[in-house]
């Protein structure tokens, strides 16, 4: 068996391979969807001629992609960036050559080639997904991963990718998958993101998840793009102890391909979404794989700021603290709602209406920077305003005094002293 990354198909699938998907786990291409680049931005990984393809010229990425506006990472930075948090990428690797990544890709492991470290990618699904959450800011340079201090660290499991509709490359098995999973536990993964879908559960792949929630892993995982053909069951996704997550677009509605089902706890952009392409330069994306990274990216920022926080609690938080889906998520398909970064990490406890669970209490102790200086301008507006009332309360008093002071002077033909 193998596992399929959880993108959207540039093509469709015919009955017979659909069959196989959901029978025997055929694996789908993880190459980004074509026809997406656009000015400034590299070509689609899937043209490459492979993983030592040399570096060609781009320009750098000017404008502000959507998620970013929605998400402002510079806001969050003020209060998280993923500090001293390590986010395992089981995926296609990789690859430490992109200027943003460099110096955030820790020493992995490689399931494909024995000899690998996890630090190259030859799809280059697994470098997109690693910088949605890790990505460094650079001048110049609009994109950045919504955790940029977060450390990645690389599982390489797939190099699979697809070219004018054909597969090629190789994926491992889902046994190995599982072993993949229990790696990155044992070398310390804070949290676990798992952009691939398997479409039968499988006892080892099921077990290694229930290793990582049993060790205080949060584990992220892709709800899967089949929604046109009926929505068929996602794992890891709809294991226990799992946040699975589906797509939406920059209007907040659920993406066409996004699945539904009670395996969906909440949403993410995952449509038009940009990325770094490896080796260097962007492209655009679509499909669960990379909504997936966002609540990744966020129980990252929340692992910095409340190490308190079990990973369950940290699931819960993300999951009170979404947005409420558009039309109160009629059709299904988006879980809790859509993810919101700056409510899960500041939000201080109490019921949220309309949200599952209860969101765990937090101590009022790390107020939003933007209020402790608002609140700063606010007092020393009040000083001010005080200092100017003293002044004025004193020149008011003065006069007065004069006024009583003067007349009575005169009567006594006081006169100001002068020179002698």
């Amino acid at each position: 068996m193998s596992w399929s990354p959880a993108r959207r198909l540039p093509v469709a699938l015919p009955a017979a391979l659909t069959t196989a998907l959901l029978t025997s786990l055929a694996a789908v291409p993880a190459a980004p969807v074509t026809g997406h680049a656009g000015p400034g931005l590299a070509a689609p990984v899937a043209q490459a001629p492979g993983c030592a393809a040399p570096l060609t010229p781009v320009r750098p990425v000017a404008a502000t992609p959507w998620p970013q506006q929605r998400y402002a990472p510079e806001r969050l930075a003020t209060l998280a960036t993923g500090a001293g948090v390590t986010v395992a990428v089981v995926d296609s690797g990789v690859d430490i050559r992109h200027p943003q990544l460099a110096g955030r890709v820790l020493d992995g492991t490689d399931l494909l080639d024995p000899d690998g470290d996890g630090g190259r990618d030859c799809a280059g699904h697994g470098t997109g997904v690693a910088s949605i959450i890790a990505a460094a800011p650079r001048d110049g340079v609009a994109f950045q991963g919504l955790a940029p201090g977060a450390r990645i660290l690389p599982v390489r499991v797939s190099e699979q990718q697809v070219v004018e509709g054909r597969e090629s490359g190789r994926t491992v098995s889902a046994e190995d998958f599982a072993r993949a999973i229990r790696w990155a536990v044992d070398h310390d993964a804070d949290v676990l993101n798992l952009s691939v879908v398997l479409y039968a559960d499988n006892p080892a792949v099921r077990a290694a998840v229930g290793y990582a929630v049993a060790r205080d892993v949060v584990v992220v995982a892709a709800a899967g793009n089949l929604h046109d053909r009926g929505d068929p069951r996602p794992y890891p996704a709809a294991y226990e102890g799992v946040l699975g997550v589906g797509a939406v677009g920059a209007d907040g509605v659920r993406a066409p391909f996004s699945q539904t089902g009670p395996y969906v706890d909440l949403v993410a952009p995952g449509s038009d979404v940009l990325t770094a392409a490896p080796g260097q330069g962007h492209h655009r994306v679509e499909g669960t794989s990379y909504a997936t990274p966002f609540v990744a990216a966020t129980a990252a920022l929340l692992r910095q700021y409340r190490p308190e926080l079990a990973a369950a609690q940290v699931a819960q938080r993300i999951l009170a603290t979404a947005d409420p889906a558009p039309g109160d998520g009629r059709g299904g398909g988006y879980g809790a709602g859509v993810l919101n970064p700056y409510r899960a990490v500041t939000e201080t406890g109490g019921r949220i209406a309309g949200r599952p669970g209860q969101v765990t209490a937090l101590a009022d102790d790390r107020p939003d920077p933007a209020l402790v200086a608002q609140r700063a301008r606010r007092a020393t507006a009040r000083e001010r305003a005080l200092l100017v009332a003293a002044v004025g309360a004193a020149a008011v008093a003065s006069a007065a005094l004069l006024t009583v002071m003067a007349p009575r002077g005169a009567r006594r033909r006081w006169r100001p002293a002068g020179p002698a």
